[in-house]
């Protein structure tokens, strides 16, 4: 019996895909997209919509997609705030702001920092916090989390974690706490790829991250969020890889719900990669394709993008947006723009985008739901 998602990946043949994925032709996309049922949970059909080939079609594939997404989502985009509690991190990543090789000054909240920032998110009307830290599990570890947890407990109707991977037990105790989620991000599906940008630290293990979904649905976390850094490599194989991770997640944790999150590279300290680009278009394209292969998965997009960007793909598949954020920890009552972990595209306040939401003909959401205890 397979351990997670690692001995799946394990036996694709990820050079098959690739040249699959290239060979497509316009008649086969054209196929998929007069039965568009056919494509749902349909790897095949995800690589004729990622394909080359497919890019002549964004409209007609942006039209099923809106019309998907109106009929699972209705006209609401769900809206969440990351609260940053620290920027510490064991890890050497050549993507990150956070990486330990980069000479920043450092920062745990504590409660009453936390609490600052817990006041300010509040009057901005959100109700769906996602509590984000550097991987640093000796100084910012289970125990921080819980108390961290308690606190937001009270004060939010939805808590979300992105940190380090844990064990199961561990996801078990933060659930027991009020954890309702959690984001993970490969980050690359192509060991290779994964291991040319993580230099040290325990995110070098290709494995243990990619399994840490399975280990949170089996912890019974509600939502688990995956996703892969475009940027990094080819974006069509990472997504069509992103779509076997999806597959296999959703035929075996039913009970959990799952988010794609779509995050594009952006600037930020001692990076200097070189990026395989992605364009506007190009992003369009992929939303589309996952809407069109899997009809419940929500779709997250965050200040990383254009306001006018962000606005123009509300009504396409987008369920879910960050809104006025902070990546840095403390950022909301002491704004200090040298501990962000990447650059903010859209600096627009929440009363801004939930205007543009509501002149699209959309309403904004601030409540998910509530966990009864």
């Amino acid at each position: 019996m397979a351990t997670g998602f690692s001995e799946e990946l394990a036996d694709l043949n990820v050079d098959r895909l690739r040249l699959a994925l290239n060979s497509h032709t316009p008649t086969s996309v054209e196929d998929w997209l007069k039965h568009p049922q056919r494509i749902i949970g349909n790897t095949e059909a995800l690589s004729a919509l990622l394909s080359p080939a497919a890019a002549a079609y964004i409209e007609p594939m942006a039209q099923l997609s809106a019309q998907l997404t109106r009929q699972r989502f209705g006209g609401n985009i769900q809206l969440y705030a990351p609260l940053y509690v620290s920027n510490l991190c064991a890890n050497d990543c050549d993507y990150c702001g956070f990486s330990s090789h980069n000479q920043i000054k450092r920062k745990v909240l504590t409660e009453q920092e936390r609490a600052a920032e817990i006041a300010i998110l509040q009057r901005r009307g959100f109700d769906s916090v996602l509590l984000v830290a550097g991987e640093h599990s000796r100084k910012v570890g289970l125990d921080y989390f819980i108390e961290a947890l308690n606190q937001c407990a009270s004060q939010f109707s939805y808590l979300a974690l992105e940190i380090q991977p844990l064990e199961i037990q561990e996801y078990q105790t933060l659930v027991a706490h009020g954890l309702d989620a959690v984001m993970v991000y490969q980050e690359s599906y192509q060991p290779a790829v994964y291991a040319q940008h993580h230099h040290h630290g325990k995110k070098r293990d290709f494995a243990w991250r990619l399994d840490c979904p399975d280990r949170a649905a089996s912890a019974g976390v509600d939502k688990i969020g995956i996703g892969a850094l475009l940027g990094l490599a080819d974006w069509r194989i990472e997504s069509l890889l992103l779509g076997h991770h999806l597959q296999y997640l959703e035929q075996r944790y039913w009970r959990s719900r799952f988010s794609i999150s779509v995050p594009r590279l952006r600037p930020c300290v001692g990076s200097n990669i070189d990026l395989e680009m992605m364009s506007d278009s190009q992003l369009v394209q992929m939303l589309c394709a996952f809407r069109l292969f899997s009809p419940n998965v929500e779709l997250s997009l965050s200040t990383r993008e254009s306001a006018q960007l962000r606005d123009n793909l509300m009504g396409l598949g987008i369920t879910h947006m960050s809104a006025e954020s902070s990546t840095e920890p403390g950022g909301y009552a002491n704004p200090q723009t040298a501990l962000d972990q990447f650059a903010i595209n859209d600096e627009r306040t929440v009363a801004q985008v939930t205007a543009a939401i509501k002149a699209r003909g959309m309403q904004p959401v601030f409540k998910d739901w509530q966990q009864q205890w």
